[in-house]
Parts: C-alpha cells; sequence; structure tokens
C-alpha cells in the first residue's frame, strides 16, 4: 500500500473514528487527540501485516479513548457546577442509510445518554459504544478489546442497564423536537413567560455548563416555575447586547448557538417528551463552544 493510499484510507475512515472517541470521551478536542494519535501510529504501522484495516484503526483508536479516559478519571479534576458533553456536530451523511439507523446514531450522541455514560467505567463505555452505536458483534469487541466474549456481554449487559435506569426519557423524532424547540426558543425569547410555562413539563430540570468561566446556574434548576423564571430574566438580559443567533445540529437533535460580537456565548438544547420540554441544557463554558465559531 503506497503512502497516498493509506493516508486515502485513513481519511475514509476518520469520521468513524471520531465518531467513536468523542462518544468515549465527551470532548472534541481529546477526540481529535485521540484520532491523531491513531493516524501516527497507522502511518508507522507495517501495513503489509495488517489485514482488516478497519478493524485495525477502530481497536487502536478505542484503546487511546480508554487509555485517555482513565487518565482524566485518575486526575480527578474538579469541575465547576455541572458537566456536559461538548457540543458535537452531527453530521451522519453516509454513516445513517436510513431513518432508523439515523435514530440510533444521534441517541448514541444525545447529551442525556453520554451524561449517563460519564459514570461508566472505560471498559463498559467502549463496550457500550461499540456496541451499541456501531453495532459490533460481541465477538468482535471481544477481539477489539482482547476480551473474552462471555466478559464482553456482561459488560453490555451491565452498561445497557445503567443507561436505561437513569437517562430521562426524550422525544427522538427530529421534526417534533425542532418544532418544540422552536416555540420553546420564541417563547423564551420573546419574553412570553405564560406560552413558555405551558411548554415546560412540571419536573423539567436546566443543566447549566459554564466551568466556572461564564455566568450559570452552579447546580441544576428543577421546576417549570424556577426555570421558566430564570430563561426569562437571562433573555431580557442577552436582549440589551443585540446578539446574533444560529441553528446548528449538535448531539443529534436542534441546538441554538448564540452569539455575542460574532463570538459563541452560549448554546441551547432541549429534550421533549408528550409535548413538553423535561430538560434545558445551556452550555456557557467557552472552551466548550470555540469550535463551533465556524460551524
Amino acid at each position: 500500500m503506497t503512502a497516498d493510499a493509506a493516508t486515502d484510507l485513513f481519511e475514509a475512515h476518520r469520521p468513524l473514528l471520531t465518531g467513536v472517541a468523542y462518544r468515549m470521551l465527551g470532548r472534541v478536542a481529546d477526540a481529535e487527540d485521540v484520532v491523531q494519535d491513531a493516524w501516527l501510529r497507522w502511518s508507522r504501522a507495517d501495513r503489509a501485516e495488517i489485514r482488516e484495516p478497519r478493524a485495525y484503526l477502530v481497536r487502536i483508536t478505542t484503546r487511546l479513548a480508554i487509555d485517555r479516559l482513565r487518565q482524566v478519571q485518575a486526575r480527578g479534576e474538579a469541575y465547576v457546577g455541572p458537566w456536559l458533553p461538548e457540543p458535537y456536530l452531527t453530521e451522519f451523511g453516509d454513516a445513517a442509510p436510513d431513518a432508523a439507523d439515523r435514530a440510533l446514531l444521534a441517541d448514541s450522541v444525545s447529551l442525556a445518554v453520554l451524561v449517563v455514560m460519564e459514570s461508566l467505567s472505560p471498559l463498559e463505555r467502549a463496550v457500550f459504544v461499540l456496541r451499541e452505536a456501531f453495532g459490533y458483534p460481541y465477538a468482535e469487541i471481544a477481539a477489539l478489546l482482547d476480551r473474552a466474549e462471555t466478559a464482553v456481554r456482561q459488560l453490555a449487559g451491565r452498561a445497557r442497564r445503567h443507561i436505561d435506569e437513569r437517562r430521562p426519557r426524550y422525544e427522538v423524532d427530529p421534526a417534533r423536537r425542532r418544532e418544540l424547540t422552536e416555540r420553546f426558543l420564541a417563547a423564551a425569547g420573546g419574553g412570553d413567560l405564560e406560552g413558555l410555562m405551558a411548554l415546560l413539563a412540571p419536573d423539567v430540570r436546566l443543566v447549566g455548563d459554564s466551568g466556572g468561566k461564564a455566568k450559570a446556574p452552579v447546580r441544576i434548576l428543577h421546576t417549570a416555575d424556577k426555570v421558566g423564571r430564570f430563561l426569562i430574566a437571562v433573555a431580557q438580559q442577552q436582549l440589551q447586547a443585540e446578539p446574533s443567533y444560529r441553528f446548528l445540529e449538535t448531539n443529534g437533535g436542534p441546538a441554538l448557538l448564540i452569539l455575542s460580537d460574532g463570538k459563541p456565548d452560549s448554546l441551547v438544547q432541549v429534550d421533549v417528551a408528550d409535548g413538553r420540554v423535561t430538560t434545558v441544557y445551556v452550555v456557557r463554558n467557552p472552551d466548550k463552544l470555540r469550535h463551533l465559531a465556524d460551524g
């Protein structure tokens, strides 16, 4: 295999490898670093000995992500306030050939799932990602991770139960989510408290992530009254700064990027169920928004 052919093959697999690494880490920069490390190993490898390049690339990317996740957990760094994954622009393209597969991929990268996945062990997380997001057979996952298939099945079952028990229920239909998101944002941005309250579930939560680097609640807000009044107050403050807005698709769903002086200030995304907003996610940590500047 020529150097150019090896580069082309790696680039063809880059979206898959980035998807695996991001789901493992929940951090765009870390995922990109892992994929770059995978490229360095691929470029130095004896490719004549590699019979299945895709399996080889997924294996080294997964193992590098596991190592990176273990390092992060070992450091035990304190995070100010609630933590959310970095917003991830989702353009599935050919990776999701039909609506069912697209819904599966969107679910696997949703904020609701990624937040719960933070409490999984690195191995549980790897097995969950490979099995649930990319449909790898247990035997193949076992080979990728150098584990017995029975052990992999146990890890998968434990991870699936953990996710199912803890993640909030939400509507996955993209058109319905978009419609409710737009109504929610119009009510909040227009200062329509009554209209906003009609869209909020009674037990709605607001999770704000600033990392201590911007203004956001340091605790999760609960109940429609508290969440509604907070959103109206924030919207009124932002209107004074004459912000601009951009709709994006992040983490498999519609989101609103709010820009101040042309720079990302906040990203808002909601989960909905039964026609009501059940969770509001607000990312304000500038480190997590920088890559969306040109998105």
